[in-house]
């Protein structure tokens, strides 16, 4: 597992053991270059990402406002609530993201097999909070 995994934000305070389940449990897929990740104004899918390689565009009614690289995150709100996406993501190069979705955490809680619990999702939303 790469180390920058651990430095993120929403993981601080979680221990390594469990994030790494966290992740092994994650769908992992890929975009090709140009190709749209996420649209504004669509409904919430429920996921968020972590960029493994390359960029992504950041875009609010067309007009880029970011570039996101590897390790970053984003759309991590969508884990708490079903709103329409604020802005757009396009691959700027092929890439590569893992994907943590709301219904991956419900059955991780649920099946227990990864020490996934209340209190870990707890710390997830606290630390969503605060960035």
């Amino acid at each position: 597992m790469p180390e920058n995994i651990y430095n993120l934000e929403i993981f601080k305070w979680i221990e390594h053991e469990v994030i790494e389940n966290i992740i092994l449990n994650c769908e992992e897929r890929k975009y090709f270059k140009w190709e749209m990740i996420i649209t504004e104004w669509e409904l919430s899918n429920g996921e968020w990402y972590i960029i493994k390689s390359w960029k992504v565009s950041v875009s609010i009614k067309w007009n880029k406002i970011a570039e996101l690289s590897a390790w970053d995150i984003f759309w991590e709100i969508a884990l708490l609530n079903e709103e329409e996406r604020t802005a757009t993501i396009k691959a700027l190069s092929d890439i590569e993201v893992i994907i943590l979705s709301y219904d991956n955490i419900i059955d991780m809680i649920n099946n227990d097999e990864n020490k996934i619990n209340k209190t870990i999702m707890n710390r997830i939303e606290e630390n969503l909070n605060r960035i």
